[in-house]
C-alpha cells in the first residue's frame, strides 16, 4: 500500500477554488526575459512592478525596452528590463547593462564586438569617439600624433588640466571614464599611405577626421586601395556657424559616406566651434552605427 504524501493532507483542507488557482499558477507558461543584462525565467502573466518587487524593490528607475516606465506593463518574451537605483554605484558587471538601458533593444548585442578605427581626434574624431564609447562599441583604434593645446579646447573634448598630453592618452583617459568596458587601442604617430593598413587593418569602419584636405584624400585613398573591403566615414564642409541643415551625409559610392556641407572650409574670417562641427561628428557617428547595425548594406 502506498503511503500518502504530505501534499495530499494539504489537499485535503483546501478549497477546491483555492486548488483550482493552485494548479493554474503550477501549469503557467514559462517566458524568458533579461533583467540588468542576466536572463531569468518568469511565469506568463507576470507584470514589470512584480518584476521590480522580485529583483530590485528599491529601484527608482524601471527602464522597460529601451524606454522608463512609470505605470505597469505585461511581460512578454524577450523583454529587456532594467532596474536602476539612482546614486547606487554598479558593479562592473552590470555597469555595461545598465549605460544600454536606454537603447533600442539588441543593439548593443549587435555591436559590442565591433571595431572602429578614428584618424585624427581633434574636433570631429574626439565627438566621434566620445558618441561611440557611450553606445557601446566594443573597440576603438585611435590615430593622432598631436598634443593637446589651449586652442583645442573651443570644440574638442579635452580638459585644462591635459594641455600637453598626447591627443591619444588623453581622450583614452576620458573615454575610460565614461565607458570602461571599451576596449581601447592607441597609435601616437603620423598617419600616411604606409601604415593605413597596419594601423587599421582590424577596423570594420575607419572614421576621417583630418582637418587638412590633402590628409583627407590621403587616408581615403589608402583605406580604400588598401583595405577596398571597409567602410570610410569622412568629412567635408564644417566649418562657422552656418545652417544646421546643410550638414548632410552623402553616400559617394558603396563604402565611402561624406558629411558635411561640401564647401565650408576653415579660413581666416571662417573658424571651426564646437555647435557645427559636433553636428557633422554626431553625423559621422550616427553613420558608424548603421552600418554596424546592417542598415547601410
Amino acid at each position: 500500500m502506498r503511503t500518502r504524501g504530505p501534499e495530499h493532507h494539504l489537499l485535503t483542507i483546501l478549497s477546491p477554488s483555492l486548488i483550482l488557482v493552485l494548479v493554474k499558477e503550477e501549469n503557467k507558461e514559462i517566458i524568458k526575459i533579461r533583467v540588468n543584462e542576466k536572463e531569468v525565467s518568469v511565469p506568463s502573466g507576470d507584470t514589470l512592478f512584480q518584476l521590480k518587487r522580485q529583483y530590485k524593490p528599491d529601484a527608482d528607475v524601471v527602464i522597460y525596452n529601451g524606454f522608463p516606465l512609470t505605470s505597469d506593463s505585461p511581460l512578454t518574451e524577450g523583454d529587456e528590463v532594467c532596474l536602476i537605483r539612482k546614486g547606487e554605484k554598479p558593479t562592473p558587471e552590470e555597469l555595461e547593462c545598465l549605460m544600454m538601458a536606454r537603447h533600442t533593444p539588441g543593439v548593443h548585442q549587435k555591436i559590442k564586438k565591433s571595431v572602429v578605427g578614428i584618424a585624427g581626434l581633434g574636433g570631429l574624431g574626439s565627438v566621434v569617439a566620445i558618441a561611440l564609447a557611450r553606445v557601446g562599441v566594443g573597440r576603438l583604434i585611435l590615430a593622432d600624433f598631436d598634443v593637446v593645446e589651449p586652442s583645442n579646447l573651443n570644440r574638442q573634448q579635452y580638459f585644462f588640466h591635459q594641455i600637453g598630453m598626447p591627443k591619444v592618452e588623453a581622450l583614452r583617459e576620458n573615454l575610460s571614464k565614461i565607458n570602461p568596458s571599451v576596449d581601447i587601442r592607441v597609435h601616437h604617430e603620423i598617419l600616411d599611405r604606409d601604415n593605413v593598413e597596419r594601423i587599421f587593418k582590424e577596423a570594420d569602419v575607419v572614421v576621417e577626421a583630418f582637418d587638412r584636405a590633402d590628409q583627407k584624400a590621403m587616408l581615403i585613398t589608402a583605406v580604400s586601395e588598401k583595405m577596398p573591403d571597409k567602410y570610410i566615414v569622412a568629412a567635408s564642409g564644417v566649418a562657422g556657424y552656418g545652417d544646421n541643415n546643410e550638414i548632410k551625409t552623402v553616400r559617394f559610392s558603396s563604402k565611402l559616406f561624406i558629411v558635411g556641407d561640401q564647401k565650408t572650409a576653415a579660413r581666416p574670417g571662417v573658424g571651426l566651434m564646437a555647435p557645427r562641427v559636433g553636428i557633422a561628428a554626431h553625423h559621422q557617428a550616427n553613420t558608424v552605427l548603421r552600418i554596424l547595425l546592417g542598415e547601410e548594406k
